[in-house]
């Protein structure tokens, strides 16, 4: 769904960097920041509901939902990144996420839209960015007057202090 939009908007979202050709990534915010993560790794958005609480879990693991028969344990962004007060709203939504053979969810404060960057448009990110550890940013992107954090979302959800999967892939 959302990647036949985001098709829609760019057809030539599938093309190579090396010919100039921009990546699509959805971007969301998590209080004042804006980040982009890879539309192919989005299944859908959906709005926020209550997930069911597992006891033990670390904070920002908020619980699971079941989605169509399968369980998926959802991700509070803003609790993970340290990014302000978790606040549910009607804004609040939970992204999909479709990792290889993972299907995990991640609350964010609202999905602001599907942008294109070139390789060009993305540059490293300093050792000390923003709050989230730059092990998982690919780096900034820049359009316009906006400043993109770019997140290797696959690399962050199947990481060990994740407590998302067993064994790291």
């Amino acid at each position: 769904m959302i990647q036949e939009f985001a098709q829609q908007k760019n057809p030539q979202m599938n093309a190579a960097d090396e010919g100039g050709f921009a990546q699509e990534y959805l971007t969301f915010t998590l209080g004042p920041e804006e980040y982009a993560i890879d539309i192919l790794k989005v299944q859908e958005i959906r709005g926020y509901e209550q997930p069911t609480t597992i006891a033990n879990a670390p904070a920002f693991i908020k619980g699971v939902i079941n989605l169509r028969g399968i369980i998926v344990p959802i991700v509070d962004m803003r609790i993970k990144f340290g990014v302000g007060k978790a606040e549910y709203t009607p804004f609040t939504v939970v992204i999909i996420l479709s990792l290889g053979n993972r299907v995990v969810g991640i609350v964010v404060d609202g999905v602001s839209d599907v942008t294109s960057l070139r390789a060009d448009q993305v540059r490293p990110a300093p050792e000390f960015a923003a709050t989230v550890d730059t092990r998982y940013i690919n780096g900034l992107g820049t359009l316009g007057d906006r400043m993109l954090i770019v997140v290797d979302i696959e690399k962050l959800m199947l990481s060990g202090e994740m407590a998302l999967v067993d064994e790291v892939a």
